[in-house]
């Protein structure tokens, strides 16, 4: 199962809340951390980079709350922030190498959760 087939589960699968607790931090989802985690992980699959700028059109909130959010996460491991060396004005965000890990494990899991019984 690949990870568009996992994030799809994810989408509509309301049970899916208490896994993704047992992986990540409960209070990250009440506000815009788990889509900034799922585009980050979704634009690393395809090896594509994501701007501060992009990331907070993609958290759907004000950019101001997007901001504090993307500096929280980034202060406390989660994220990484790359400097563009094309453009020093600009800024990439990238998931840090254990939440990307802990996305992975998230997605298994809940793929092996939503496998069909036989």
């Amino acid at each position: 199962m690949g990870f568009e087939d996992a994030l799809a589960i994810e989408a509509g699968y309301p049970l899916c809340y208490w896994l993704r607790d047992s992986f990540f931090q409960p209070d990250l989802f009440a506000d815009p951390a788990w889509d900034i985690l799922l585009d980050l992980k979704a634009a690393a699959q395809e090896g594509q980079q994501v701007s501060v700028s992009s990331l907070c059109i993609a958290a759907a909130v004000p950019p101001t709350t997007a901001l504090r959010w993307i500096t929280a996460m980034a202060q406390s491991g989660m994220l990484v922030r790359r400097q563009d060396p094309a453009d020093a004005r600009r800024v990439f965000i990238e998931l840090s190498a254990e939440t990307s890990a802990k996305l992975d494990d998230y997605f298994a899991a809940l793929a092996t959760r939503s496998a069909p019984m036989i």
